[in-house]
């Protein structure tokens, strides 16, 4: 008679799956809460006690971690001298184990956990198990997840026992789920040391991509196992095709901008850059400032609000080329009127704000760099004035719009403001009055030549920039400060009245 021992935390399927297994003739070993359940619903056990011939002790921590366990399951079937040791010990073989551990994870997320409570919930003896029965794995059966029962269960049945292939399989399973939780409790534990010179990442695919940021690229998205806000891996998608590398990029870069904002807002964004973005008393008049402060670069563009997403603004986009709209949810009229656009990818985003410090991890050969994301941003005030004029109430609803659209710009950034939504924006040159250059000529194009707001993500190293903005109708600039030169910058506003404002706080987007 085969025989297969269960202990596990998550008893989901447990039932049906262990009733099954009895019912094709095997005997069932189990330990505590397990065994208590299975007894319950009428499965009849052996229980862990009788099989060791010693008691459970230490409150449960010290139950199966005994040579009449583990000899029954690492014992080769083909060897004859670990046959013999078994006889002579009286030891018979464990043919599956089916465990899944304490829930580590889920413990420590509990806001205000202790780390009695965490400690506690460190599997010991499951993991040895699991690791035992997958080694061994072309004489045992290893179970670590549910979602696996119905499999097993119909191979024995089928064939008598699993295919070597299906067990190979399920080794590999067990040894990742053993893997990722000693990764988390030891990520937890040196954490709580503050021992630093470690990194441990876990995250899960999400979806095969066709291809990279080029045809001849391979790439995956994965996402981490913690559900986040303003988060692309957890949106869902609710029509379009499916998204592509460049997408997910140019999305996440989306998202970012519009954390920004609590009043309505709408981005359009091409190449991972604002090409248009707006505040508006409506969703619908953010929308339509952001749509008319580039309608050229918006073609084949991103789009995101952070309202719900109405009929009016819908139609608007109609007639639009666009990969991807987002929204925290769209009305059903909505839904109708961009559902028309078959390759439309629409997805809905979980848009609720926290203080939570999120990393932020990018790869180079051979390596990885970790920051916090850019997640804070001044508020600009008057008292950050430096210059002799000071700005006007109207000058610093602008000049803090500018100052939290150009922290998402490549840089060197330059972002040109009227009103509340850009009018220009310079990205990416190697010096800043080139940015500022191409911003000012998109303003100008567009028919805005006076009262405009110019926002820099890092300092002005000359008065080249101020001179240039000046000439262009710039009557306020937001800028961090911190130049050697800084002296300079000010004196030529001054000289061309032209208020100024530093923050303290720089936001290069390398």
């Amino acid at each position: 008679m085969k025989r297969a021992l269960v202990s596990v935390s998550d008893k989901s399927g447990l039932v049906e799956f262990v009733g099954g297994l009895q019912s094709l003739g095997w005997e069932i070993i189990a330990t505590g809460g397990t065994q208590r359940l299975l007894e319950e619903k009428g499965i009849k056990t052996i229980g862990i006690s009788d099989v060791t011939g010693f008691p459970e002790i230490c409150d449960g921590r010290v139950k199966t971690l005994h040579p009449k366990v583990h000899g029954g399951l690492l014992a080769r079937r083909d060897d004859e001298s670990h046959l013999a040791a078994l006889r002579e010990n009286g030891i018979s073989f464990i043919d599956m184990v089916c465990v899944n551990l304490y829930p580590f994870r889920e413990t420590i997320a509990k806001e205000g956990v202790s780390m009695e409570d965490a400690i506690e919930n460190i599997d010991i003896g499951g993991p040895s198990m699991l690791r035992s029965a997958a080694k061994n794995y072309r004489d045992v059966t290893v179970v670590c997840d549910p979602a696996d029962y119905a499999k097993v269960l119909a191979e024995i049945s089928e064939q008598g026992n699993t295919s070597l292939e299906t067990r190979l399989s399920l080794s590999a399973k067990a040894y990742t789920h053993t893997a990722e939780y000693d990764a988390c409790i030891a990520t937890f534990m040196r954490d709580k040391a503050g021992l630093p010179e470690k990194l441990f990442l876990q995250f899960d695919v999400q979806q095969g991509l066709r291809y990279g940021e080029n045809p001849h690229q391979s790439a995956t998205f994965y996402r981490d196992n913690q559900t986040r806000a303003f988060s692309l891996a957890y949106a869902e998608q609710l029509g379009g095709k499916e998204l592509s590398y460049n997408n997910i990029q140019d999305a996440n870069a989306a998202l970012n901008i519009v954390r920004e904002f609590e009043e309505p807002f709408c981005v359009a964004l091409k190449h991972m850059n604002p090409c248009g973005a707006a505040v508006g008393a409506t969703i619908e008049e953010a929308w339509s400032a952001a749509y008319e402060a580039d309608k050229v670069s918006i073609y084949g563009g991103i789009v995101a609000v952070n309202r719900e997403l109405t009929a009016e603004v819908a139609l608007g986009m109609k007639p639009i080329f666009l990969e991807i709209v987002m929204a925290p949810s769209f009305s059903a009229e909505a839904l109708e009127i961009l559902s028309t656009k078959k390759n439309l990818r629409l997805l809905k985003v979980d848009m609720t704000r926290s203080g939570e410090k999120i990393n932020q991890y990018i790869s180079v050969n051979g390596g990885l760099l970790v920051q916090q994301l850019d997640t804070e941003t001044k508020q600009v005030v008057e008292d950050m004035c430096v210059t002799e004029v000071r700005p006007t109430a109207e000058q610093m609803v602008d000049l803090n719009f500018g100052w939290r659209v150009v922290k998402h710009v490549k840089s060197n950034a330059i972002a040109v403001v009227k009103d509340g939504h850009t009018v220009g924006v310079g990205a990416g040159q190697m010096n800043r009055v080139g940015s500022a250059e191409i911003a000012l000529k998109q303003a100008h194009a567009a028919g805005f030549t006076e009262g405009l707001v110019l926002a820099s993500d890092g300092f002005l190293p000359f008065d080249d920039t101020v001179a240039l903005a000046a000439a262009n109708g710039v009557v306020a600039i937001v800028q961090p400060g911190g130049s050697i030169r800084d002296e300079d910058a000010i004196k030529k506003a001054n000289e061309l009245g032209v208020t100024m404002l530093f923050t303290g706080m720089r936001h290069f987007k390398h």
